[in-house]
């Protein structure tokens, strides 16, 4: 279908120009409205504005301009139907081959805090409706809703002779559908929201290609990164600097250990997580970044091989080389010195990624998991507890030091996979249970992990020995707690809850524990 005439209607008019003046280089006719022909015609180009097409003038402030039949008639009918071509003869309608549209920034006026009405007039109207005419009737017409996609259009028609082909007005329709249902999908949750609906009759999300993946999990699944336009610090945000692709993995396993570095305040000190397989093995905080990551790695080095490691503060080079000692995907940091992506330099797979922030563990939001016939929505887990929150339950409230590491180890637990045992020692992890069917093996094997490192370090005896102990449940026997005391633990932070609340606080006394109930869970299956 050869393109001779084309509206064109963008609030984003980023290479504008240059498209516009190729279009009527080739021939085509231009068609715009408000703002985008005032913009064409500042660049020197000849414009027809829609209200002569149409012969209404844009009123009510813009609301209404392209809502006409010779508009939509133009871009509905068509071409090879006998009886459209005589409708479009009797009513003057001239057939529009190529609609370029984008809509009003709704979604970035919501992102920069606006008031109600002003999101609501950033609703566009207008624009979904030609856009969905025009990819409806793709057989005869071309719409483009994205600038990227500029070059490709004139990259067609030079091809041929003009023209567009069926295949590639298809893929632009399929394009034009997804952006005004991602449109009207931000439109209806941001109105779910203004209402206070946290379970509207139906929910949408969508989202923008970052990267198509090499594959998924596994090699035999295909996999693709999608950003959904939050720009919540975080990996996809962020700069990669250096190294191969991401993979599905790697992204999932980034993500996970830059949220939970950024429970770590930097203005507390400075702090390292290292995650592998979506679990942390080892997290700490110290007095400088090279000892947070060197007390991270000591709490497991054997699944730290490998890992994602992730820094709440700007990398450093002395940090940077000792984390070249090993081997480690993926880092990620709000940023790093010129001297740190020196050191990395040297390292082609290692890959090196900086985000200028990190993210608000505080923050609302949403979480959905897919499940078979649909998904699952919640808040995000943005729990917080204080030490005000705590309630002491046994006889021995825990000491200063016992207190600030039992609040770390709380924070460590809501990122770990439940069942969640996290054992702390100075402001570092010294053992780590994770995923579970029972908290007690979670809680033995943690202590093990602990006994297994004291050998390989050549210390005298295991590092949870003296630690304190974070659990993500209530433990619902005495069990478990026993045998984190076994293990050599001295204090508990959990949330409390059980049935047998009472037979735990008792065995707690019994066994000279200090232990604290915080009244809030952190399950993360």
């Amino acid at each position: 279908m050869p393109i001779r005439r084309a509206l064109i209607s963008v609030s984003d008019k980023t290479g504008l120009d240059d498209f516009a003046r190729d279009l009527a280089r080739r021939g085509v006719e231009l068609i715009s409205t408000g703002g985008t022909a005032r913009a064409l015609r500042e660049a020197g180009l000849a414009v027809r504005d829609v209200a002569e097409l149409t012969g209404f003038p844009e009123m009510m402030d813009g609301r209404v301009k392209t809502l006409h039949p010779r508009v939509h008639g133009g871009l509905l009918a068509l071409r090879d139907n006998p009886d459209h071509v005589a409708a479009m003869q009797a009513h003057d309608i001239a057939p529009i081959d190529l609609l370029v549209v984008n809509l009003y920034p709704f979604e970035a006026t919501v992102a920069e805090g606006a008031d109600y009405d002003t999101c609501v007039e950033n609703i566009d109207i207008g624009g979904p409706a030609m856009i969905r005419a025009a990819a409806k009737n793709h057989a005869h017409v071309a719409v483009v809703v994205d600038p990227q996609d500029y070059p490709a259009v004139l990259a067609e028609m030079d091809r041929h002779g003009g023209a567009t082909c069926p295949k590639f007005r298809r893929k632009l329709a399929q394009r034009a559908y997804a952006r005004t249902a991602a449109y009207d999908a931000a439109v209806s949750n941001w109105l779910a929201e203004a209402t206070g609906d946290f379970a509207p009759r139906r929910r949408a999300f969508a989202g923008t290609l970052a990267q198509a993946l090499r594959y998924g999990e596994n090699p035999h699944q295909r996999a693709a990164f999608y950003v959904d336009g939050s720009n919540r610090p975080g990996v996809a945000t962020a700069t990669q600097h250096q190294g191969k692709e991401l993979s599905y993995n790697n992204i999932n396993d980034t993500d996970a250990a830059f949220e939970l570095v950024a429970e770590f305040d930097p203005a507390a000190g400075p702090a390292c997580a290292i995650i592998k397989h979506a679990n942390p093995c080892g997290v700490a905080r110290a007095g400088t970044l090279l000892d947070a990551y060197r007390a991270a790695y000591d709490c497991d080095r054997v699944s730290a091989f490998g890992g994602i490691v992730a820094l709440n503060g700007t990398l450093d080079g002395e940090t940077a080389r000792a984390i070249t000692e090993i081997f480690t995907e993926v880092v990620i940091a709000p940023d790093a010195t010129d001297e740190a992506r020196a050191v990395f330099a040297a390292r082609k797979n290692l890959r090196l990624l900086t985000t200028g922030a990190l993210p608000d563990p505080r923050a609302p939001g949403l979480a959905f998991r897919q499940v078979s016939g649909g998904f699952l929505v919640q808040d995000r887990d943005n729990g917080m507890i204080d030490p005000a929150d705590l309630k002491v339950v046994t006889k021995r409230a825990p000491t200063e030091t016992e207190l600030a590491d039992l609040l770390f180890a709380w924070k460590v637990a809501k990122h770990v996979k439940s069942n969640a045992i996290v054992y702390v020692k100075g402001g570092a992890t010294v053992g780590i249970g994770a995923g579970q069917m029972s908290r007690v093996d979670s809680t033995r094997i943690a202590a093990r992990k602990s006994a297994d490192m004291a050998e390989a370090l050549g210390l005298p005896e295991p590092t949870v020995r003296g630690s304190v102990v974070a659990s993500d449940a209530f433990f619902p026997f005495a069990d478990g707690l026993m045998a984190a005391a076994e293990a050599g633990a001295t204090a508990i932070i959990q949330p409390g809850g059980s049935m047998r609340d009472d037979e735990v606080i008792a065995a707690a006394d019994a066994a000279g524990l200090a232990m604290v109930f915080t009244g809030q869970r952190h399950f993360r299956h």
